[in-house]
């Protein structure tokens, strides 16, 4: 798979038209379909006539942009206008946005063609992507695995080759995971960067706009376009896209070691981590070190606490946001108008919201009732404080901190689906940047155990998403996975 950055270039230099970059992008999404589930929608028509568009600009000496005619996947709680916008939950199967979210029109600006959007659990709510309305998605990689999750569809897009680029949403470690469980690079930016206007909210405080690409370069071309503030979102920005670019990003890895210093986080590396992952993981430590940063060791015991945190905070916010989802204004209803608010309601949340919805909005319901409020959600709020303060002491005198994403590999299709404690402990790396704001990626780490991929997470100060993808982009380049990839052209 040839980067965003190339397919750009050689639009723009007709080196090849938009029109057969984009048809050829579509035939290798359909025949991943097959096999992987990863999308939602693939938007034949609506892709090519944008190709078209783009050709039709450089035809007339216009230039398109620096993404001109790159073919990207976006996850489907993202608004793209003209598409379906499911958010993976049956109670939106048929609905159709009348606006679009703000980093997808801006990625569009910029001359990319959404060719697809794609598969994720309900509303974000999950982390193998099984409980997704249009049914799991299968790792490209082990057809009979997960992808993780909850941005599985575009981790397995960009895995399988068939997108350089995909945009995620990223609220307790949804674009981190699936990336490491996929072998691909997946960022979550420093909360406000990417403004959150047009996603389908799961957690507010929480919820990011991430990036799942091959090349650091790519994902830093695609948050610069991203950033900065959106007056239809109060929580974003005015930071300048300059901090994320311009590019290049990649380097040699000795010239940039001996001014890197980087924090092992012990607890991470022992909590419930294989051995096989902590190992993948240890390794890139160990490149770092023998290229001459500086490597040592930081440790938060306030990390104990964090998926306890994050569950009660995430849980009662979406209670408070999917409170809309009762069948009165837009999405599945069920019932008549005589039949009374009440039960209409009733019926069409059972019906339009899957099992992992219903528990996740009964516990936030119960952590924010009146009986349950100070002894749950209020000391959950007081915690994430001081998880949000360890880690700024942790990140005192570094650039980064360093941990395995996800404490196993991707497991079985179906395994954990009777036991989501053991998928919420699964958090326990990628939800602490989330509770602190901060931003974070996940990078190839090598293969763990049986050849499956594991990936490290590096987690930096507030805005530092140049440095993190600067030292993801000098541990690279990072082939795309290869098997059972589709062979079309």
């Amino acid at each position: 798979m040839r980067s965003a950055r190339t397919i750009a270039a050689d639009v723009r230099s007709r080196a090849c038209s938009a029109e057969d970059e984009v048809r050829a992008a579509l035939a290798r999404a359909h025949a991943a379909q097959e096999h992987t589930n990863a999308f939602v929608t693939i938007d034949d028509r609506g892709a090519l006539e944008a190709a078209r568009a783009v050709d039709r600009a450089v035809g007339d000496g216009r230039d398109p942009g620096p993404l001109a005619g790159v073919p990207i996947a976006v996850k489907d709680n993202l608004c793209v206008a003209g598409v379906r916008t499911t958010a993976g939950a049956a109670v939106l199967r048929e609905h159709r946005s009348p606006f679009e979210a703000t980093a997808v029109a801006r990625l569009r600006a910029a001359g990319a063609v959404v060719i697809a959007t794609t598969n994720l659990d309900a509303f974000g709510m999950g982390s193998s992507t099984e409980f997704a309305d249009a049914g799991p998605v299968r790792s490209p990689l082990h057809p009979e695995r997960v992808t993780g999750g909850s941005s599985g569809g575009s981790a397995a897009a960009v895995a399988a080759g068939v997108v350089p680029l995909a945009l995620g949403t990223d609220t307790g470690g949804s674009v981190r995971q699936p990336a490491a469980f996929c072998g691909v690079l997946g960022i979550k930016p420093t909360y406000g960067r990417v403004s959150r206007y047009g996603l389908v909210a799961y957690g507010s405080s929480l919820d990011q706009v991430g990036v799942l690409t091959l090349d650091a370069e790519d994902a830093a071309t695609a948050l610069a376009l991203m950033a900065g503030a959106d007056p239809f979102d109060a929580t974003s920005a005015a930071r300048p896209a300059a901090e994320v670019g311009p590019l290049p990003v990649a380097q040699d890895l000795s010239a940039l070691a001996p001014s890197l210093r980087v924090a092992v986080v012990p607890e991470l590396f022992t909590r419930g981590v294989a051995a096989g992952v902590r190992s993948a993981v240890e390794r890139v430590v160990e490149r770092l070190r023998e290229a001459g940063a500086t490597i040592e060791e930081r440790s938060v015991p306030e990390v104990a606490h964090a998926v306890a945190t994050y569950y009660v905070i995430a849980t009662a916010e979406a209670s408070s946001n999917l409170a809309r989802f009762d069948g009165s204004v837009y999405g599945v209803r069920v019932g008549a108008d005589g039949d009374g608010q009440t039960l209409v309601s009733r019926r069409s949340r059972a019906r339009g919201l899957g099992p992992e919805v219903r528990r996740r909005v009964l516990l936030g319901s119960f952590v924010l009732s009146a009986g349950a409020f100070d002894a749950y959600f209020g000391r959950a709020a007081r915690v994430r404080r001081l998880i949000a303060e360890a880690l700024e002491r942790a990140l005192d005198g570094v650039d980064m901190l360093i941990a395995p994403t996800a404490p196993t590999v991707a497991w079985p299709l179906g395994e954990r689906l009777d036991d989501p404690l053991a998928v919420y402990l699964g958090d326990v790396a990628t939800c602490l940047a989330n509770l602190a704001g901060l931003p974070a990626l996940s990078l190839p780490a090598g293969p763990a155990e049986d050849g499956l991929p594991a990936g490290a997470q590096l987690i930096g100060r507030a805005w530092s998403e140049r440095r993190l993808l600067d030292v993801a982009g000098a541990l690279g380049p990072y082939a795309a996975p290869s098997a059972a990839r589709p062979d079309a052209p």
